[in-house]
């Protein structure tokens, strides 16, 4: 837009009677108090000196920009759409397979497409409150050239299909709803979607309304239903470092699909995703898609929690005999069955397990067992196993807890402070800038432009960059191998020194124990039990703090869930709490 060039046209405001005038990026003269734009545009005062070739050009070159600059007619789903599309051939290139794009992940979003009422039904949502029309079956008509095959026919399993027959208005083997909309929703000033406004304030009950959030909810469904060997918390990783798209993702989508005003509370995130927050989203996407029983968790499969137990003990740097105990744990809890690990959505008891949380709090409860984490008995331990090594430079050294919990400590202080500054660093702001109108469009562009090359002076003057280079997808983040001289690696050592033998059996040398939860919070309150760092050890707050960091989880979510697998190991303890309890209560009665 061009101030100077507009004081020629002296004409009043139709809206506003105001003589301030601006050019905008078509030439047409637009108000600078009301933002009206007129019909009226710039003339070129002296052609003759243009030859005619070149004025062929420019208006060729004019189209072309009109073009782009109105865009195309696109719906709020598109645009989750197009994140969808990118998740997923991002999890592609992190050695998932196909599948999981073309099968599941497109049956999904189908699914909630038809269950949403926005597609594959004979009278979307679009055409109920505005004027427009259905092409279902001209694909002549659609300036949809460049979309994504997220959508494409494929095979539908079982429970898509199911899922139609039971609607009869569902055109299951119809593409997704071409819908020409008219100018005026087109040249919208408040949104650049269709439905941007409606969108926004669009209250269904009985509807769940797709967020950014959500995104991932729906790639965390299909990779459990395909078992993966990626967890929710790694998921959740992999946004943080990059690798998969959520912040800034409207970014990915086509430079003809234009994104302002109220696109932007749409699309634009400025937080990172919470653990609790995207598995709540998972299973409230999974009740409203009605999906069935989901694939069979067995012992061989990834998210099975010896399995995973096995991965977490290697991540921080335990000894690999510890191993054995948490498969006896996890047997004798009656977590590692089929049932209570397969998700269920439609159970009348919907079953849902958080695999990695499950898993870590495993190996708390195996290492209460072993060393009471009571700032006490482990010291003492530690006491033994160090005098042990000493004497015995040659054998196979046993497990010192208190060296463990020191190369812990230090490496663990490490990485969170780099994970500190990485996210202090983190530049918020996208590359394609977001604007409130189409008329700010070229003075947000302008400001964006000055704002990168005052970052690029600036890191010159310092000598650094602004930018943190990108890290490799990995699905540990602690590596120890016994090569490593600066770190010691434990996973060779041995527990010799807190088991004992009884008959042909060994035994914990600690025959005490301590719930991590006396009482459990009624069933009306939001959470399983309250946790204080001040009422527990050190020992305890430390190992917590490791996997709740390991995980990027609150700690009270790991103690929540250690003391569920407590309540299922120690029954007998907590029906005695009960009894005495009810004891209580009859005695103050009288």
């Amino acid at each position: 837009m061009d101030l100077e060039e507009a004081k020629e046209f002296k004409e009043r405001c139709a809206q506003c009677a105001a003589v301030s005038w601006g050019l905008t990026d078509e030439g047409k003269y637009y108000c600078t108090s009301c933002h009206n734009v007129t019909e009226r545009s710039k003339e070129v005062i002296d052609t003759g000196a243009i030859p005619n070739t070149k004025i062929q050009a420019i208006n060729r070159g004019l189209k072309r920009k009109r073009k782009l600059e109105k865009g195309w007619d696109w719906y709020v789903c598109e645009g989750f759409q197009h994140i969808l599309y990118q998740q997923a051939e991002a999890l592609k290139t992190l050695g998932v397979g196909p599948e999981l794009k073309n099968e599941v992940l497109h049956n999904f979003w189908k699914r909630y497409l038809q269950k949403s009422k926005q597609a594959y039904c004979k009278n979307p949502v679009y055409t109920s409150k505005r004027k427009a029309t259905v092409l279902e079956d001209n694909p002549s008509h659609s300036d949809w050239d460049s979309e994504p095959e997220l959508l494409s026919d494929l095979s539908c399993p079982s429970f898509v299909e199911s899922g139609a027959e039971s609607q009869p208005d569902v055109h299951t083997q119809k593409p997704f709803p071409i819908i020409k909309a008219s100018q005026s929703e087109t040249a919208s000033i408040c949104s650049g979607s269709l439905d941007g406004v409606e969108y926004s304030l669009r209250k269904e009950k009985g509807i769940v309304k797709m967020t950014v959030p959500r995104t991932l909810a729906f790639c965390y469904l299909s990779l459990l239903w395909q078992r993966e060997t990626i967890t929710l918390s790694d998921l959740l990783r992999f946004v943080e470092e990059d690798h998969i798209p959520y912040i800034n993702a409207f970014q990915y989508f086509p430079e003809e699909m234009k994104l302002y005003g109220r696109d932007k509370g749409i699309f634009a995130i400025e937080s990172w995703p919470n653990y609790e927050d995207i598995y709540k989203k998972m299973i409230e996407v999974a009740t409203f898609l009605d999906l069935p029983r989901f694939p069979d968790i067995t012992e061989d499969c990834y998210l099975h929690p010896n399995i995973l137990c096995m991965k977490y003990l290697m991540e921080v740097n335990l000894p690999d005999e510890m191993h054995n105990l948490t498969c006896q744990v996890v047997k004798m809890a009656g977590i590692g069955e089929v049932d209570f690990l397969t998700f269920d959505p439609i159970a009348k008891m919907a079953k849902t397990v958080k695999y990695d949380v499950q898993a870590v709090a495993v190996i708390v409860v195996v290492l209460k067992l072993l060393f009471l984490l009571d700032d006490n008995l482990e010291w003492s331990l530690s006491n033994i196993a160090e005098k042990y090594n000493e004497k015995n430079k040659e054998d196979k050294p046993w497990f010192d807890f208190r060296k463990w919990y020191q190369v812990m400590k230090k490496s663990v202080d490490e990485k969170k402070q780099k994970w500190e500054e990485a996210r202090a660093k983190y530049l918020w702001k996208s590359e394609k800038p977001l604007y409130h109108s189409s008329i700010d469009r070229s003075v947000v562009y302008k400001r964006r432009e000055m704002v990168v090359n005052l970052q690029k002076q600036f890191s010159t003057l310092v000598d650094s960059t602004p930018t943190v280079a990108k890290k490799t997808a990995s699905s540990f983040q602690f590596n120890w191998t016994e090569e490593d001289t600066d770190r010691t690696c434990f996973h060779g050592h041995s527990l010799q020194g807190i088991l004992k033998k009884k008959g042909q059996s060994l035994t914990t040398k600690n025959s005490l124990y301590w719930l991590s939860t006396q009482k459990f919070c009624k069933s009306y309150c939001k959470h399983v039990t309250t946790y204080e760092e001040s009422n527990f050890s050190l020992s305890y707050q430390f190992i917590l703090n490791l996997f709740s960091f390991l995980l990027r989880i609150k700690t009270s979510f790991l103690h929540e869930e250690v003391s569920l697998i407590e309540k299922r190991l120690f029954k007998a303890k907590y029906s005695k709490t009960k009894k005495k309890s009810s004891r209580s209560r009859k005695v103050r009665k009288y």
